[in-house]
């Protein structure tokens, strides 16, 4: 019995001219996503998208990655039959054998975008019920909260069988939306943040910033570990880790310590949108939240904002921490991001940080870094020219 798997698209039925591009990125996404378990042929017919495994692909490993891919609403298995209800009854039965036996009640449910097929769709739910009765004499129907939901589709070349639904993970097709570069840390937020882009249709770039000797390899790999869990269902992600010491103990040593915090911060997106650039990102990504730290409060924002000249997207800013965490939990990076490795976002904190920093201030406090003795732009040069690249993918 020939096996595929049926995607339903979301976002994507909403789009006008430019819908076909739209789903020549998600055919591309879904066959790099199942390349790693062998591989699948993808077309599409009557608003559907079809994916059939080539030889040797497992098809639950297909399904489980294509679940992880924007841009599709729901997925589900079916078997192909022929397009008459001799082969299509006892077609039902032997593909969901085991849900039929495991289930107590049922109801069919048929689609019919064939509309020369000679029995309408009451008909269909009719034939297929009266003929699983027969098979399971145990099952009873139910239309209202069945056990199992049997679905027959008619299309132009075939009759589909469905198992039931999975749901996908929406969004939009990454790379559809152009290239973000995220400021990832080690924490909780920022990964987070980096999937809900993604989800948005954005390929991701990513720039950490690394402060040995007060931070480890052990936060580096951490870093690397987050976004590898990410990349599961954003694809391949460029990570740039920066040497930020010099910088960081710069600002330590000639800046008020209150502000040392909102400073550690513009200077980060100074150096991150030049490195943005450089991979052709088009803005910024951040896992700050309103409020949820001292340098998170408005006024604060306002000030590491002034830092930049291209748009710093914040997807979780009005998210709470128990929002923010459901979405880590989801996505497998939790119990990552909770690991005890210091990143360069903890050094240094100052005690009493300024929650209402004053722009004039923070710029006031700045200059001591451009003085001759302290030259924090040639710091900045020496921090881009160090950066280390890795790609990060799933297999990582």
């Amino acid at each position: 019995m020939n096996e595929i798997i049926l995607i339903k698209n979301g976002e994507l039925a909403l789009k006008g001219l430019n819908r076909k591009s739209f789903e020549e990125t998600l055919a591309k996404n879904i066959q790099k996503a199942v390349a790693p378990f062998g591989g699948v042929k993808v077309w599409r017919s009557q608003s559907t998208m079809f994916v059939t495994p080539l030889e040797g692909t497992d098809i639950e490993d297909a399904v489980d990655a294509i679940a992880k891919v924007f841009g599709i609403a729901a997925l589900s298995r079916a078997a192909e039959a022929p397009k008459d209800m001799e082969a299509i009854l006892p077609a039902v039965c032997e593909y969901l054998s085991e849900e039929l036996q495991e289930a107590k009640s049922f109801k069919v449910n048929a689609k019919r975008a064939d509309k020369k097929f000679p029995l309408k769709s009451p008909e269909i739910c009719a034939q297929t019920g009266e003929y699983i009765l027969e098979k399971y004499p145990h099952l009873t129907v139910d239309v209202h909260e069945p056990d199992l939901v049997v679905t027959v589709e008619i299309r132009d070349t075939s009759a589909y069988i469905h198992k039931q639904p999975i749901r996908g993970a929406g969004g939009l097709p990454v790379g559809t939306g152009g290239r973000a570069c995220v400021m990832i840390s080690g924490g909780i937020d920022s990964p987070v943040a980096s999937w809900m882009m993604a989800k948005r249709g954005l390929e991701l770039s990513a720039v950490n910033f690394a402060s040995p000797p007060y931070t480890s390899r052990r936060a580096e790999d951490k870093v690397k570990d987050l976004l590898g869990k990410v990349s599961e269902w954003s694809g391949e992600i460029r990570l740039h880790i920066v040497p930020f010491t010099e910088i960081q103990e710069a600002i330590r040593d000639y800046c008020p310590e209150d502000m040392l915090t909102v400073i550690m911060r513009r200077y980060m997106i100074k150096i991150a949108q030049v490195i943005a650039r450089k991979d052709g990102a088009l803005a910024l990504v951040s896992g700050e939240s309103v409020g949820q730290v001292a340098s998170q409060t408005l006024r604060a924002l306002e000030c590491t904002d002034a830092a930049a000249d291209m748009p710093i997207l914040r997807p979780v800013i009005g998210m709470d921490k128990e929002e923010i965490v459901s979405i880590a939990r989801k996505i497998d990076t939790f119990d990552i991001s909770i690991l005890p490795f210091e990143d360069c976002c903890t050094v240094f904190t100052p005690k009493h940080p300024k929650t209402k920093p004053g722009l004039d201030k923070i710029i006031q406090a700045e200059q001591a870094l451009e003085s001759e003795e302290v030259n924090v732009a040639a710091m900045i040069e020496r921090a881009i020219n160090g950066t280390k690249l890795s790609i990060i993918t799933p297999q990582s």
